[in-house]
């Protein structure tokens, strides 16, 4: 159940950050909700591997590198998707940024919905 939650607060998310920025554009909940199963999938199977990759670039930037990291995943998982395009490396920079923010949030609510 929780699994489920989060995944349609964060398909939420990403509406919320195609309305909040022109450089992301999400044509409807579904494709929201395809999208969040993408960018999840990415994170879960590619951001380990790029992150073990780039170590020394984010040692040396002292962890500002990840949010490369995290526009390249964004931008991907909108190249793969219909319904789900990004203007740009910049906006794939700034729309992860945003959609990050929004997942904190996420993750803090559903933390304390389901504790009990």
């Amino acid at each position: 159940m929780k699994l489920i939650v989060k995944w349609l607060l964060s398909a939420t998310a990403l509406l919320a950050v195609a309305y909040l920025y022109s450089g992301v554009v999400v044509s409807s909940f579904g494709a929201a909700l395809i999208a969040a199963f993408v960018i999840g999938l990415f994170n879960m199977i590619l951001r380990p591997i790029l992150v073990l990759l780039t170590l020394p670039v984010t040692v040396l930037t002292l962890g500002l590198f990840l949010f490369v990291i995290n526009a390249l995943m964004f931008w991907a998982a909108a190249g793969v998707l219909d319904g789900f395009y990004v203007r740009g490396f910049g906006a794939a920079l700034l729309g992860s940024l945003i959609y990050s923010a929004f997942g904190v949030v996420i993750d803090s609510a559903i933390e304390r919905l389901f504790l009990k």
